[in-house]
């Protein structure tokens, strides 16, 4: 396709903000990608047709949105939208609270694969990109994820052309022929302000760092662990990057030259992930930068792919361990506080690794130390995010527990001792009355 054909192609697309809005129908089942890919411009005029009574009984899925900002998720849109998350935060847990909006469990890894043979159907993808390039391709930039699979399967495709939207190398284009409509914004991305970094999180990052060999590859969250372990690692040589978020805590560790890529079996000298949430200097950093690349979930979140890596180190962060090893980083009992994520996939990927390493961190008390975070048996109702027969380690500030091939009482003994002081001989008590100590 020639190039005046492409500017041609975009021109006759184009719309504006109230024009695409109005594409959108009563009953329509809406995706967008995770923050900072959300077309925020787009979702508030969606969101304005919505207040006003044009629009009713519109179902938005989403699998992670940052803060509160985007007023698709409102209270205000009550009985008009349904926030429908695949990854609970904060901007939809009223609903779900509510029941007035819905939530689907899955694994992150098998989104692309849920919509690609409609078991999520789906009728208009909106998303943010980069500005179309001179070959008609726009970047999904920040919100990878599975946005080419809803691109491929939904009956309307609106891209919100963002110049903040960073050009990101690997999976992330898609051509002006693939598109129905395009608008235009020049909205700042939102950023992540930094997580302080607690005791207890400097505790639990010191046990993690000892753990980690030069040549690792990583998986780090956002969360005060993850940036206590980072801090850490910056006298380490040749780390890798395999995530499924990268933040400003690999950003630094790349700066400082701990991250080169160089050890990796696979993806040699690049850092890989599916969605970018930090700062502008984050975004600057992966926009046109031949040394990152971000792919569809259900590839880097593979546990198959993952594995094929040495040395993988997979950190993520629970709610309530049992004496058994089966953790909850989902739900308070029955309440839907999150979502499982990519915890699993990572979990069961840094199993299959050789010299893998999977950390499961969780402070020892909840609720201002009246509860302990260890407990004889889950909440009832609470989700099982990850199985016992996944775990290999689960950290809190007393210490490290590794489970991997241990016999239920070995578990209980091991995760009794990392378990705060005030409740061990109570713990002690519940396992003798399981007949597992």
């Amino acid at each position: 396709m020639s190039n005046s054909r492409i500017k041609e192609e975009y021109r006759s697309k184009l719309l504006s903000m109230e024009e695409a809005a109005k594409q959108i129908q009563s009953g329509d089942v809406l995706s967008v990608p995770p923050s900072p890919g959300e077309p925020r411009a787009l979702c508030a005029a969606i969101a304005k047709r919505a207040e006003k009574g044009e629009l009713e009984n519109i179902a938005v899925h989403n699998i992670y949105t940052f803060g509160t900002e985007n007023p698709i998720w409102s209270p205000k849109l009550k009985g008009k939208v349904i926030p429908s998350p695949l990854f609970v935060t904060t901007a939809q847990r009223w609903a779900i609270d509510e029941g007035v909006g819905d939530f689907t469990p899955l694994y992150y890894t098998d989104c692309p694969v849920l919509y690609e043979r409609g078991h999520l159907p789906l009728d208009v993808f909106i998303a943010e990109v980069s500005p179309m390039d001179e070959h008609g391709y726009f970047s999904f930039g920040c919100g990878v994820s599975n946005s080419q699979s809803c691109a491929r399967v939904a009956k309307k495709v609106i891209l919100q052309a963002n110049p903040n939207q960073p050009r990101v190398f690997g999976d992330s284009f898609i051509h002006i022929s693939d598109v129905d409509y395009v608008v235009e914004d020049n909205q700042p991305l939102p950023e992540i302000p930094n997580i302080p970094i607690t005791e207890n999180d400097k505790k639990i990052a010191g046990y993690i760092a000892e753990l980690i060999p030069d040549g690792a590859t990583l998986q780090v969250g956002v969360g005060g662990v993850p940036n206590a372990v980072c801090t850490l690692l910056k006298d380490k040589r040749d780390l890798g990057i395999h995530t499924e978020l990268i933040g400003d805590t690999i950003l630094d560790l790349i700066e400082c030259g701990a991250v080169t890529n160089r050890k990796k079996n696979i993806n040699r000298g690049k850092s890989v992930f599916t969605f970018a949430l930090g700062s502008r200097r984050l975004y600057d950093f992966i926009n046109n930068n031949p040394g990152v690349a971000s792919y569809q979930v259900d590839y880097t979140n593979d546990p198959y792919v993952i594995a094929q890596h040495d040395n993988v180190i997979a950190m993520n962060a629970t709610l309530q361990v049992d004496l058994t090893g089966q953790c909850c980083s989902e739900s308070i009992g029955t309440r839907q506080f999150s979502a499982v994520g990519g915890q699993a996939d990572f979990a069961r990927g840094a199993f299959l690794s050789r010299g893998g390493k999977s950390f499961l961190c969780v402070y020892s008390t909840a609720r201002n130390g009246e509860l302990s975070s260890i407990v004889p048996c889950l909440l009832p109702g609470a989700g099982v995010s990850t199985q016992k027969q996944s775990i290999m380690y689960i950290v809190t500030e007393y210490g490290v527990a590794k489970i991997t091939g241990k016999t239920l009482r070995e578990r209980a003994r091991q995760l009794i001792d990392i378990a705060h002081p005030d409740f061990r001989e109570e713990l002690k008590a519940e396992a003798r009355k399981r007949k597992i100590m």
